[in-house]
């Protein structure tokens, strides 16, 4: 057998092992998306949390002082009541309306902290049911992720060892190229001929469709020997119906 055609049954191997690491890629990838979700789900809940409470002190802080203010407030007006002259009095009141003034700030301040403290319960509740619910599609997709791999386990493993034996007649730089160009290209690494016009000695490649030179279709022809694309790169190979039409004009 050829150089090419020792690639060629990695390469076919390869295809398999890829197709099957792809299910479970796609597995993983769902998986990912699901928790970055419940991530942001998360980290939104605590930042809502914080805010709630710093609210709900805030507001109890105002509260108070409106409360502590009210009764400074009352305090003045019995004052007021027992006041002796009328300069005490119209002190006394100077100083209660600056109170109230203050008191209706703290009211203020605590029923607009009140309404952002609902706002947020109501922002809360809709988080935590999407909360709830993308922890269930985290577990399904950790479910998913968990059959995918049980799925291809054994399959996987065979083929894997079926790598092992196909690429130990494979020569190493000719290995060592087409695992470049997997890395590279993954299933465009290895490309077949295809005929444009036989007549004309017309060819291209089946990968970037580009014309190849006579040279290419006549040096797998001949003794198989890694053949590159002129224009992608890629390892070129004669699929069986390809060399049998070929064959008799190349004996000729």
């Amino acid at each position: 057998m050829t150089v090419t055609g020792k690639l060629v049954r990695v390469y076919q191997v390869d295809k398999q092992i890829r197709g099957l690491k792809s299910r479970l890629r796609a597995a993983e990838r769902f998986l990912g998306e699901q928790s970055r979700l419940l991530g942001e789900l998360e980290a939104k809940k605590v930042a809502i949390e914080g805010q709630l409470r710093q609210l709900t002190a805030s507001a109890s802080n105002e509260e108070g002082e409106a409360s502590r203010v009210n009764e400074r407030v009352e305090e003045l007006r019995e004052r007021m009541n027992n006041a002796r002259t009328n300069k005490e009095y119209k002190a006394l009141l100077t100083e209660v309306n600056t109170l109230k003034e203050e008191r209706a700030k703290h009211e203020d301040g605590a029923i607009e902290r009140l309404e952002k403290i609902e706002t947020l319960r109501t922002q809360l509740a809709e988080i935590e049911a999407q909360h709830a619910e993308r922890v269930r599609m985290t577990e399904v997709a950790a479910s998913e992720r968990k059959e995918r791999e049980a799925e291809i386990k054994d399959r996987l493993k065979a083929l894997e060892g079926e790598r092992d034996q196909v690429i130990e007649d494979v020569p190493g730089s000719a290995l060592q190229a087409y695992d470049e160009l997997v890395e590279q290209r993954e299933d465009e690494a290895m490309a077949p001929i295809e005929i444009a016009d036989r007549k004309r000695h017309e060819f291209t490649c089946g990968s970037c469709m580009m014309s190849l030179p006579v040279e290419s279709m006549s040096a797998l022809l001949s003794h198989g020997s890694l053949t590159k694309c002129v224009s992608c790169g890629c390892i070129l190979y004669l699929e069986e119906n390809t060399r049998e039409a070929m064959t008799p004009a190349a004996k000729k």
